[in-house]
This record gives structure tokens, sequence and C-alpha cells, in this order.
């Protein structure tokens, strides 16, 4: 029963060892580093930075991060221009304005 124990122990501490630098791996980059990482390389067609880049984080961090990067440069444009952010986004796109 002890040696049941003491396996079990072991095993357990080991495992929370090797946890924190996973976790530390995983948190060396944040999901706007990624994005910001990501979608640059998306522009420059650098499959090697955006494997790296969608490695950082979750996919599902990795869209949100992307999505208000989006945001942020639509509003940014559209103050740039003084047009609407509604405006810039469909041209962004090549969609007919109206």
């Amino acid at each position: 029963m002890f040696g049941q124990i003491r396996k079990y122990t072991a095993r357990l501490r080991t495992s929370t060892r090797a946890q924190p630098v996973i976790t530390r791996e995983r948190r060396a980059h944040n999901l706007f580093e990624a994005a910001a990482t990501y979608v640059a390389a998306r522009a420059e067609d650098d499959q090697d930075r955006i494997e790296e880049a969608a490695a950082w984080v979750s996919p599902e961090a990795l869209s949100f991060g992307v999505s208000e990067l989006a945001c942020r440069a639509v509003v940014a444009l559209a103050r740039e221009r003084a047009e609407s952010p509604a405006v810039v986004a469909r041209e962004l796109l090549g969609l007919p304005t109206g």
C-alpha cells in the first residue's frame, strides 16, 4: 500500500515540475504579439513565421487577437482618412460602398 502511495507521489512531483516549464514556454508570447507576428507574416507570405506565431497561443486566442488587430487597424485608418470605419473596411476588402 505504501509503495503505491510513494509511486503516486513521485509521479505527481515529476509531473508538476514539468508543467511550469511548458507553461512558461506558452506564456513567452501573449496573444497580441502572436496576432501581430501572424498578420505581418501573412502580409509578407512568410510561412515559417506564420506557423511559429500560430503555435504561440491557442487557435481561439489567435483568432481573437487577429480580430482585435483588424478592428484597431480599421479605426486608425478611418481616423487618418477622416472616413467612417465602415467605409474603410469595405474599401480594404474591395467591396462597393453604399
